[in-house]
């Protein structure tokens, strides 16, 4: 039986591209469950929210976090810009915002492709 979420390389292919796998941090933490014998499900949460919210202090305070053979987070700023509402045909002013980007390092690319 495999653990979870994880997909053998046919079942993989059986799935179309465009299907999303949501993987909430209680099946994070199983993963993190599975593989320390003795930790208790509070702990193994604990560890998941920890990992997760220091990522995102990283990010926010440097700009990017860099997880070898994984990928990086990295921040960008967008401009402001004028966009169109798509029922009406408005113009509509769109405020500037900082959004996160991932790219996927060479390893995971690598898995990923097979």
């Amino acid at each position: 039986m495999n653990k979870i979420g994880d997909v053998s390389a046919s079942a993989r292919s059986k799935q179309p591209l465009n299907m999303e796998i949501l993987m909430s941090r209680a099946s994070i933490a199983e993963y993190v469950l599975n593989a320390n014998e003795g930790m208790s499900k509070k702990q193994a949460e604990a560890t998941v929210k920890a990992v997760f919210d220091g990522l995102a202090e990283e990010v926010i305070k440097t700009g990017r976090v860099q997880l070898p053979g994984f990928g990086t987070f990295a921040t960008q700023d967008k401009p402001a810009r004028t966009g169109r509402n798509p029922r009406t045909g408005e113009s509509v002013e769109i405020k500037a915002k900082r959004v996160v980007k991932f790219k996927a390092g060479k390893e995971l690319s690598e898995k990923v492709d097979g």
